[in-house]
């Protein structure tokens, strides 16, 4: 079964690459945060709903959300998620999170339109997601090549997703940083944490990407819809 094939691992050795660098990089950057203490005192609740109030924006709620890095904003609700270390946390880890997912509230009632479209390709990529491999390996047991091309067309919306998501976690960190900054929120010499966490945490979403898309060439190479197959 192609799922066993070695091809598929070199293809995703750049990836495999960033994605554990990456990973490391969060770590560190997250556990060197959250030992410094923002000078203003306030916590990641504190910090989101001043930022929310600045910008006008009085419709979203504030709540608290187990796990560890489970931050998230959900528009179809209009509510901020923070998980209880960014919650309650007073940290400039805790501050530049919930800053984070403050940003993605900005942007949804901004109608930033990359968040706008990413939205409306939600529901297709999780379809994509949940199908694209059983329709492909339908199609290897069929011997048809037209099943294999559908699943890796669904695949295509998971990067399609990917692609669209990057420069809308850029443009919430962006916010993130300059809202902290323009609130007193924190001090200038307390920029550069922040910022080395909501990079470090850039770069996941650059592997995730990058990993889509490899995946998605290994596809089109395999299966001989671009270049030359063997299994046609």
């Amino acid at each position: 079964m192609f799922y066993f094939d070695l091809t598929y691992f070199v293809y995703l050795m750049p990836a495999i690459a960033l994605t554990i660098w990456a990973q490391a990089r969060v770590s560190r950057a997250y556990a060197e945060g959250k030992r410094i203490a923002a000078s203003s005192g306030a916590s990641g609740a504190d910090a989101a709903a001043l930022i929310l109030q600045l910008e006008g924006i009085d419709d979203v709620s504030i709540e608290r959300v187990d796990g560890m890095l489970t931050d998230h904003y959900d528009p179809m609700n209009k509510v901020l998620r923070l998980s209880t270390e960014v919650y309650a946390g007073r940290s400039l880890a805790a501050l530049g999170i919930a800053a984070h997912e403050a940003g993605h509230a900005i942007q949804h009632a901004r109608r930033y339109a990359p968040l706008v479209v990413r939205n409306l390709i939600v529901p297709v990529a999780g379809i994509g997601s949940n199908a694209s491999w059983l329709v492909m390996v339908a199609g290897l047991l069929l011997h048809s090549i037209h099943l294999i091309t559908i699943g890796v067309l669904l695949f295509s919306t998971i990067v399609v997703f990917q692609v669209i998501n990057l420069p809308v976690e850029l443009d919430a960190s962006r916010r993130a940083r300059t809202a902290l900054a323009s609130t007193g929120l924190i001090a200038d010499r307390e920029d550069a944490v922040v910022a080395g966490v909501l990079n470090a945490a850039a770069w996941t979403y650059v592997a995730a990407t990058l990993t889509s898309v490899l995946t998605l060439l290994y596809h089109l190479v395999r299966f001989g819809i671009v270049g030359q197959g063997d299994d046609r």
